[in-house]
């Protein structure tokens, strides 16, 4: 016998499921089918996991939210589950990569031969594109006046952004020769930062000066300008939603602050920007908690020792004097674990960092929940993200884990071994990773740079 539940109550009992029930329902009867597959509930799902705020699914190409939700879904199991056999391995070389990020959206198509869209500055003066599956560059800009110092790119828009030498900040589609717009910050750019907000799409840029630039893309208009510390900002941190904007330098008389984003981007409604000063000073990495809106961690280290230091903000909208609120939690690492470098933040509240060879996990109370050793070779760097950790080591092999779903623990996904022995790194390596694929950009002296990459060959 068929259930029916009139139209509202089953749409209103649907948006509490997960996806897994959502799929389960829709085998039901075909009323329920109808209801469970919704775009509502879909794109509901789709941006409290991915932020997708109002992109179109044209722009995500996708039909319906659905059938982006199982796609996105079935690309991150592909890159957890993969094995080393699984991936291709690509090497780049070049005499300058000064900047990468990703252009593209990163996604595998159904026949599993997705692309990865790489935006690099190289030789200083030039803006290039590279499609990592194929080693080939797939656009070039012109010759720039002055070196470019700064690059941010916007994949869910195919956007680049540019800050040279002389302040000149430019947007860029990537396949038109000329930038699509132009403007200055008079005032050297220290960093950069493009993000989609529920306002619309705009890059944040912090000058040596210590004002915080907000620009509208694409067409760089200026929204608001804001002093935000006395000295030259270098940390910028945007929480998951986008609601809040961390900023910071490290220095014994520097507070971080936290702005709310829209103050920043409506000045006509707040005439002065909602912010608030953190008391604590000396924190040189700041992570947000994934999928929790209002909630920062800082790593600090102080003293002679070097003692490490975690400290966990709840940043809270309050309608007082102070106008916000922030609480406090802390625990300091014993003194016989080494000073780590690079930490993040699980959604389950661990916090995740480097130590010599070692990847230490902890809850927020200081409880150490692992300790991986998985590998013989100091970490260099850490790549965090929702679902995965990505170790690098000093010999450039890489350790992939992946966050349980129903524990705080980390397990070891695969270890992809470097086939070309570098030795030690001049230079500290940076990781990038999509749903398709990992790739190091590594420096070899002044002259010699390599970008490596770990491409799934399909999609299971």
């Amino acid at each position: 016998m068929e259930i029916h539940l009139p139209d509202v109550p089953v749409m209103e009992i649907f948006s509490y499921l997960d996806a897994f029930s959502l799929l389960q329902a829709a085998q039901v009867n075909k009323s329920w089918n109808l209801a469970a597959t919704s775009d509502s509930l879909w794109r509901k799902l789709c941006k409290k996991r991915w932020l997708c705020y109002d992109l179109s699914l044209d722009t995500l190409g996708a039909q319906t939210w659905k059938e982006y939700f199982l796609r996105k879904t079935r690309q991150e199991h592909s890159m957890s589950r993969a094995k080393p056999e699984d991936f291709i391995y690509k090497e780049i070389g070049t005499r300058s990569w000064a900047h990468s990020y990703y252009l593209s959206g990163s996604g595998l198509t159904y026949n599993g031969q997705g692309k990865s869209i790489v935006c690099v500055v190289t030789s200083m003066t030039r803006l290039t594109t590279w499609d990592i599956r194929e080693g080939a560059m797939t656009w070039v800009s012109p010759i720039q006046p002055t070196c470019i110092m700064r690059l941010a790119t916007l994949p869910e828009l195919r956007l680049a952004i540019t800050v040279d030498m002389e302040a000149t900040i430019k947007v860029w589609n990537c396949y038109d020769k000329d930038a699509l717009a132009t403007n200055s910050m008079f005032a050297s750019c220290q960093i950069l930062k493009a993000v989609l907000t529920k306002d619309g799409p705009i890059v944040l840029a912090g000058d040596d000066s210590g004002n915080l630039h907000t620009f509208r893309i694409p067409d760089l208009h200026l929204i608001s300008r804001v002093h935000a510390i006395e000295f030259a900002i270098n940390q910028l941190h945007c929480s998951p939603q986008r609601k809040w904007v961390y900023l910071n330098k490290k220095h014994p008389h520097v507070w971080p602050k936290v702005y709310l984003m829209k103050s920043l981007l409506r000045p006509s409604e707040y005439p002065t920007p909602v912010c608030t000063t953190i008391n604590y000073t000396l924190s040189f990495k700041a992570f947000w908690t994934p999928r929790r809106e209002d909630r920062i961690t800082l790593l600090s280290q102080r003293g002679p020792r070097q003692v490490s230091k975690f400290v966990t903000f709840d940043i809270e909208l309050e309608r007082t004097e102070d106008g916000i609120d922030a609480k406090v939690a802390s625990f300091t690492l014993p003194s016989d674990v080494k000073a780590p470098e690079w930490m993040g933040v699980s959604d389950k509240d661990v916090i995740v960092c480097s130590s010599g060879t070692s990847l230490l996990v902890y809850n927020m109370k200081g409880f150490q929940l692992q300790r991986l050793q998985d590998y013989p070779a100091e970490i260099m760097r850490l790549l965090v993200d929702p679902l995965h950790v990505i170790v690098t080591y000093i010999d450039g092999s890489l350790e992939v884990y992946m966050w349980e779903e129903s524990s705080p623990y980390l397990k070891k996904c695969y270890h992809l071994q470097n086939p070309r022995h570098m030795g030690r790194q001049s230079m500290l390596p940076k990781t990038l990773c999509d749903n398709v694929s990992i790739i190091r950009v590594v420096t070899k002296g002044p002259n010699c740079c390599f970008l490596m990459a770990y491409v799934l060959k399909v999609c299971s």
